[in-house]
């Protein structure tokens, strides 16, 4: 039997390998790194994190991404089996320790003898055999320009920023206090898993006067792409108004300073635990294009953060994704040539998760090919399956940009399954269906 080719060990890559070795099919993983360095991975392991370390939330009753969990898991999915092994306290997040988890999936690939890594780039599409890119945002030019060369059509492109990271060491407990918002989770651990670092309004003004008068990073002549709201650098939300971040990653809702527990915080900048030592600490929601020097003083304005080491500092760069829904069919292959598949951020999803469960699909439908079947995609009344139909014509074309999986995306429900009610009684409503449907689908595979 032919081997399988995969370009890209990110998560989309590494979960599609995983899926078709399982299935009893070899594969060729190519992986340029570290051999050919990217502005913003570390090492040439599998599956490296390169932003949060978070999968976002693991409810599977009220949230469409915590069912995406469900269905990864339900499929024998690699990245999750891996992120749960190494996750950290995160409230109702799933997170994990970065270092782990990559190091992890990397040993299990390597470990499975259908697998064979060949490292080194890939530069050109090629005419014969079946493939998989999964090269992400981080698509090299060379292989970036033979896809636009081959798809007749510019990849569409936004600007994606990363967050700093903190050193716990430096952070003045005095001031800040441990505590989930709403205390969410199920261990003291987990309802501590946050640090908290408190704003008076004064505080808060002077945060967005600094911030609004930093020198930031700029585009290069030409450069013109918008934008994910997902992920919107910090400065970019305070210029849409000054109560944007109040209102956002710094809404003081849903939390009680421990330290003066009868004085309401005007604002809350929260710290997530980054690695499972503790040591290391990302700030939420602050994605930001500052210039390093700028990051530093406006960061230690940050009443706990006066005296903050940084391990890494934000950043932004250029994302690139394919116009899926004109270039895409159903089965994630490249209509001009079917030959090629794609999988994870390229093809317009938005988030880790969604990512890897567009490897795991992609992996799963090019395994079924290899063996003479033909697999089509999940309904698309589940999270997989509605990402499926957004990406490969759901969405409109001419405006379309990266999706993280919502229940906007799933199809309504009928009136016996609660369509008509409150979200409270309709979300679970819709994971249920999802559920039933996505093992439907699984079983009508064995």
């Amino acid at each position: 039997m032919q081997p399988i080719h995969i370009v890209g060990a990110g998560l989309a890559g590494s979960e599609a390998a995983w899926q078709i070795a399982r299935a009893g099919v070899p594969v060729v993983l190519h992986e340029m790194r570290p051999q050919v360095a990217t502005f913003a991975h570390r090492t040439g392991d599998c599956a490296e994190m390169v932003c949060s370390n978070s999968f976002r939330s693991d409810d599977d009753q009220m949230n469409a991404v915590g069912q995406l969990h469900w269905e990864m898991r339900a499929a024998g999915g690699l990245v999750m089996a891996m992120a749960d092994r190494h996750r950290l306290p995160a409230g109702g997040a799933l997170a994990v320790d970065r270092d782990a988890f990559s190091a992890a999936v990397t040993e299990a690939l390597r470990a499975e003898p259908l697998i064979t890594f060949q490292p080194g780039e890939v530069t050109a599409l090629p005419a014969e055999g079946t493939w998989i890119f999964a090269t992400g945002p981080l698509t090299s030019p060379a292989l970036g320009q033979a896809i636009r060369a081959e798809t007749g059509a510019e990849s569409l492109a936004f600007f994606d920023a990363i967050a700093p990271i903190v050193h716990a060491e430096t952070i003045d407990m005095s001031i800040c206090w441990r505590q989930s918002r709403y205390d969410k989770g199920d261990t003291p651990e987990e309802r501590t898993a946050y640090i908290n670092c408190p704003m008076t309004r004064e505080d808060y003004e002077g945060f967005i006067d600094a911030l609004l008068a930093a020198e930031k990073t700029e585009f290069h002549e030409g450069e013109t792409a918008g934008y994910f709201d997902g992920c919107l650098p910090i400065e970019v939300m305070a210029e849409r108004g000054r109560e944007t971040l109040r209102h956002g990653p710094m809404k003081p809702v849903g939390l009680t300073n421990a330290h003066n527990p009868t004085e309401k915080p005007y604002a809350v900048v929260q710290l997530r635990r980054d690695n499972a030592l503790g040591t290391l600490y990302n700030i939420v929601g602050f994605q930001t294009k500052m210039k390093y020097g700028a990051q530093v003083d406006v960061f230690r304005r940050i009443p706990g953060l006066q005296n903050a080491s940084f391990a890494r500092l934000g950043g932004i760069h250029r994302n690139s994704f394919l116009n899926s829904p004109t270039l895409i069919d159903d089965r994630l292959r490249l209509r001009a040539r079917p030959n090629l598949r794609f999988a994870g951020q390229v093809t317009g999803v938005e988030g880790y998760v969604e990512s890897a469960a567009m490897g795991l699909l992609a992996g799963r439908m090019a395994a079924a090919e290899a063996l003479g079947r033909d697999l089509a995609p999940p309904p698309g009344t589940t999270s997989m399956g509605a990402l499926v139909h957004h990406i490969t014509g759901g969405a409109d074309a001419k405006t379309f940009q990266p999706m993280n999986v919502n229940f906007g995306l799933y199809p309504p429900l009928d009136a016996m399954r609660g369509g008509r009610r409150g979200r409270k009684d309709r979300y679970p409503a819709y994971t249920a269906r999802a559920k039933e449907d996505f093992t439907a689908w699984l079983a009508a595979q064995a």
